[in-house]
C-alpha cells in the first residue's frame, strides 16, 4: 500500500509565504509525476503545479512567478513553496502522485491540507 502525507498548511496574511510538503511511503514502488491541486469552497479541484521525475514543471497561470514546486526523488517527497500569497489562494491543497507498483500504474491523493490567506 502507498500513502501520501501532507504537511505545512496554515493561516497566513496576504503577501506572506507557506511551504507545503508531501511524503510518499509504502513498499516496492517508484514515483513518477507528482503535483499539487487545490479546491476552494464551492469550486472544483484545480491544478496548481506538477513536476516530472526529471523535474520538468508546469504551473497554473494564477500561481506562475509566486509558487515553486520541487521534489526529492531519494526521499519521495514533493514541496510547494508559496510566496506572495493572496486571499484567492485560500483552499484545501492536495498532493498527487503517479506511482508504479508491481508493474501497474496508480494515481494517489493525499488527505489535503488547509491553506487560509487573510486579507
Amino acid at each position: 500500500q502507498v500513502q501520501l502525507v501532507e504537511s505545512g498548511g496554515g493561516l497566513v496574511q496576504a503577501g506572506g509565504s507557506l511551504r507545503l510538503s508531501c511524503a510518499v511511503s509504502g513498499n516496492r514502488f517508484s514515483v513518477n509525476d507528482m503535483g499539487w491541486y487545490r479546491q476552494a469552497p464551492g469550486k472544483q479541484r484545480e491544478l496548481v503545479a506538477t513536476i516530472t521525475r526529471d523535474s520538468s514543471t508546469n504551473y497554473a497561470d494564477s500561481v506562475k512567478g509566486r509558487f515553486t514546486i520541487s521534489r526529492d526523488n531519494a526521499k519521495n517527497t514533493v514541496h510547494l513553496q508559496m510566496n506572495s500569497l493572496k486571499p484567492e489562494d485560500t483552499a484545501v491543497y492536495f498532493c498527487n502522485a503517479h506511482v508504479a507498483r508491481l508493474f501497474q500504474d496508480y494515481n494517489y491523493w493525499g488527505q489535503g491540507t488547509q491553506v487560509t490567506v487573510s486579507s
